[in-house]
């Protein structure tokens, strides 16, 4: 199994209703082909080193995850999320 994280930092600007709709479309994600499993959620902590919401997709293996990126109904989910945010980290570990 592969688990891929992803955590989004967003710029000052964005609002909260934006910020909102982006872990909706994340959440919209959860029925892709490949995906076992799906959380996202906003950030509770708020420490200097937190990041402002946290994906976690359960994948069976690599060949699902990389499908999963070039999914029609997940290029512009991932596009909208590069508009709103200042840095983007991941990981992708078995």
């Amino acid at each position: 199994m592969l688990t891929h994280v992803v955590c989004f930092k967003y710029k000052p600007e964005v609002s909260e209703d934006v910020r909102r709709e982006h872990r909706t479309r994340l959440q919209g994600l959860v029925g892709l082909p490949g995906v076992i499993g799906l959380t996202v959620g906003a950030d509770r902590v708020r420490s200097a080193r937190s990041y402002d919401t946290g994906l976690v997709v359960l994948f069976p293996d690599r060949a699902a995850l990389d499908g999963y990126a070039t999914h029609p109904a997940h290029v512009p989910v991932a596009q909208f999320g590069a508009s709103l945010c200042e840095h983007i980290v991941a990981v992708d570990f078995e």
